[in-house]
């Protein structure tokens, strides 16, 4: 009888640190590194071959997001792709490109995104995350500036967190070593 009394409350014991255990799991991530972002790759098309785009790499670059105080990248060099958050409490969002905002502060262009922001329940721990497809884009600059910026291909709608490709920005063809590729 004691050895029954035992098992039993081993069973207890043991499904009660199983339950616990399984209840704390960390499959769901609410950090800011589980919130889905734009990814954006640099090309240009290659002059010689129309056909065919070139990677291409920016010298200097900061991205400001218009309406708020935030630097979202900050003078970075040597920049090939970029992860740009979308606003949740706006359909649109718009970033300002500075190429090089110490020599020339007037050197800018503007990206233009609207966005569809749909809210859903993650989980207990997280509440409620929000889902952002991106529905149009759009670029242009101020009437003082060279527009650097030549055009954009759309790639994925769906803002993820897996770094999966949503806009190619193109830049207009500048005199580099940039890399083939199709």
């Amino acid at each position: 009888m004691k050895n029954l009394v035992r098992i039993f409350l081993l069973l207890i014991i043991v499904g009660t640190a199983v339950s616990i255990h399984s209840s704390c799991s960390d499959e769901n991530d609410c950090s800011l590194a589980g919130r889905p972002m734009m990814y954006c790759t640099f090309k240009t098309i290659n002059p010689d071959d129309k056909t065919k785009s070139l990677n291409d790499t920016l010298d200097s670059l900061t991205i400001k997001a218009l309406g708020t105080d935030s630097i979202i990248l900050n003078n970075e060099k040597k920049v090939h792709k970029i992860m740009l958050p979308l606003r949740y409490t706006s359909d649109s969002t718009v970033f300002i490109f500075q190429y090089d905002p110490v020599r020339k502060p007037n050197d800018v262009d503007t990206l233009y995104i609207v966005q569809q922001n749909t809210p859903y329940f993650q989980s207990m721990e997280c509440g409620y995350m929000m889902k952002q497809n991106i529905i149009s884009t759009k670029f242009g600059n101020r009437a003082n500036s060279s527009e650097k910026i030549d055009s954009i291909y759309f790639r994925n709608k769906e803002a993820n967190t897996n770094e999966i490709e949503n806009l190619q920005i193109f830049f207009k063809y500048r005199e580099r070593n940039p890399v083939t590729t199709d």
